[in-house]
């Protein structure tokens, strides 16, 4: 198996995606005529959203909502460049609430992290070295 998707559950996915983009210069891939369901182009694997209420399944599915007001889920979504620093004050003047800046870990990667407009929590680092 390999990992296909991620897909989040959120109020709106048109303005996530708007977000999404605008904040950490990622492509759209699609939105459903509906605005149910969109994805952005993230690499190999894709990263989506999908309305809340839908994602319910007609109840059969429950969750608990990420909030911008409440504590992050927990988990991250991690987004990787080169330029951690640049990516981070782009990211923060576009709307991400800043978590923590740009900080080199002992193992030389460098992490940061934001808020997204839902709440979600998310990654800008640098990549691993091998």
């Amino acid at each position: 198996m390999k990992l296909g998707w991620v897909i989040h559950y959120v109020p709106d996915v048109a303005a996530t995606l708007a977000f999404y983009e605008r904040a950490f210069g990622l492509s759209r891939g699609m939105l459903t005529p509906d605005a149910e369901f969109g994805t952005l182009v993230t690499g190999e694997t894709t990263l989506a959203f999908c309305n809340e209420e839908f994602a319910r399944h007609g109840g059969s599915i429950d969750f608990v909502p990420a909030r911008a007001d409440k504590l992050a889920p927990a988990f991250e979504i991690g987004l990787v460049t080169d330029a951690v620093e640049a990516a981070y004050a782009h990211a923060v003047a576009n709307g991400a609430v800043p978590v923590e800046p740009p900080t080199r870990k002992p193992w030389g990667q460098v992490v940061s992290y934001v808020r997204d407009c839902n709440g979600f929590l998310v990654e800008i680092c640098s990549p691993i070295s091998t």
